[in-house]
């Protein structure tokens, strides 16, 4: 495993596991800064010859007041070509959550989505109406122009990347499609007993790696000085998807959640998430995951989370590969309040687990010189979609130097 980048804080030890592995073990650091973030840059297989641009997105990521102001720009096109975002945000403390789906014609989906939330808190519209919190499509592009957000045509949100990943899978589409034709044609009279044909393979054009994509999701969960948590997660989808196709980056309970620790619940949490859409959605794994982190250990009940609520979910039962990735952080307050403020130090345990062949996160805290970044990978000889890996630490903010 390669080591992690050097940094002053947040110390940890960190072991990718199996889904019938040990748990991690972490120490804990402290530092007088307040807040801190855990970004992903998406669930999926990243390649060694390309690991220092994934940290560089990752720590850039870290550093920005919102992690997601290029999430738009490079995204996945649909079949048809065009670009189409699924962003999602929410906020701990109130429980209000923005989103938009299937969005073109914007740059920064994720500003909709926080500009809906925000238009939420300021309660009822004209004659009692309900104000949305979810948009789609055209509606939910109109909404934005109308909001002062600005419009971006998709040509110039089509990178030199993008467009060439569009047209290599358009062209496995085609030969895919040539091979069902004279399949079928060949076959005719010798169908089964159902009357249908057996599947076809999926066509590898020459040159193309045969490993899982990178998915096109970037997410950050965060803690500020006072202990409130938020989520976010925006997406460009999967490649090649059917337009009007909405992920989980956009659903409730699937793409992100934050809620901050009320009567019953002793921890903070924040969740985001990355992979298959559909899987995702299916799981509700966002909720699943933040509801898992009130037990006593947040390692096992990580781990037990992604085993049992999603690898082995009976909303699965017919997938024989389910692909996903969280980063998750739960916090709660210790020791005594400082001097100076009436704010109490914060203890952050922050994990990572993915059943993808990798995931890119970074972290840091509010006065950390630099991000840290790492590229977590299933353990060798584990199967994607069958395995997963979980890592992180712990880190205390806000204790006094002195």
């Amino acid at each position: 495993m390669e080591n992690l980048e050097n940094s002053t804080d947040c110390k940890e030890t960190v072991s990718p596991l199996n889904n019938s592995g040990s748990i991690l073990n972490s120490t804990v650091s402290r530092h007088e800064a307040m807040g801190f973030v855990l970004v992903h840059a998406g669930a999926g297989y990243h390649s060694e010859s390309k690991a220092k641009e994934y940290k560089h997105v990752c720590k850039r990521a870290c550093q920005r007041d919102s992690p997601f102001t290029n999430a738009g720009t490079g995204s996945n096109l649909n079949i048809s070509g065009e670009i189409e975002c699924d962003a999602s945000i929410m906020d701990g403390k109130s429980l209000n959550y923005g989103a938009v789906g299937a969005l073109s014609g914007i740059k920064n989906p994720v500003l909709v989505a926080r500009r809906l939330l925000s238009e939420t808190q300021k309660g009822k519209l004209s004659a009692g109406r309900i104000p949305p919190c979810f948009l789609v499509g055209k509606g939910a592009e109109q909404w934005a122009v109308s909001h002062g957000i600005p419009a971006c045509p998709t040509e110039k949100m089509t990178t030199k990347f993008s467009l060439s990943g569009y047209k290599r899978n358009k062209r496995k589409m085609e030969l895919a499609e040539q091979v069902e034709t004279k399949r079928r044609k060949q076959s005719c009279g010798r169908e089964n007993d159902f009357g249908c044909l057996e599947p076809v393979g999926d066509i590898m054009v020459e040159g193309e790696e045969n490993n899982s994509a990178c998915l096109d999701t970037v997410g950050a969960v965060v803690v500020d000085r006072e202990g409130n948590v938020a989520a976010a997660v925006s997406s460009g989808g999967l490649a090649m998807k059917h337009p009007g196709r909405v992920g989980q980056a956009a659903h409730y309970g699937c793409g992100c959640w934050a809620e901050n620790a009320r009567d019953v619940s002793l921890y903070s949490t924040a969740v985001s998430t990355s992979g298959s859409g559909e899987h995702l959605i299916r799981t509700m794994l966002a909720r699943e995951c933040s509801t898992a982190m009130q037990a006593e250990n947040a390692h096992q009940a990580l781990l037990e989370a992604m085993q049992n609520k999603f690898i082995s979910s009976p909303f699965l039962a017919g997938e024989d590969c389910v692909l996903g990735g969280v980063i998750v952080l739960r916090c709660c307050s210790c020791g005594e309040a400082q001097r100076s403020e009436d704010i109490q130090a914060l203890l952050v345990e922050f994990l990572w687990s993915h059943t993808t062949e990798s995931m890119c996160v970074g972290y840091m805290s509010a006065q950390d010189s630099k991000a840290r970044t790492h590229i977590s990978r299933l353990p060798p000889g584990a199967v994607a979609g069958q395995s997963l890996a979980i890592e992180g630490g712990v880190c205390r903010l806000g204790t006094a130097s002195d």
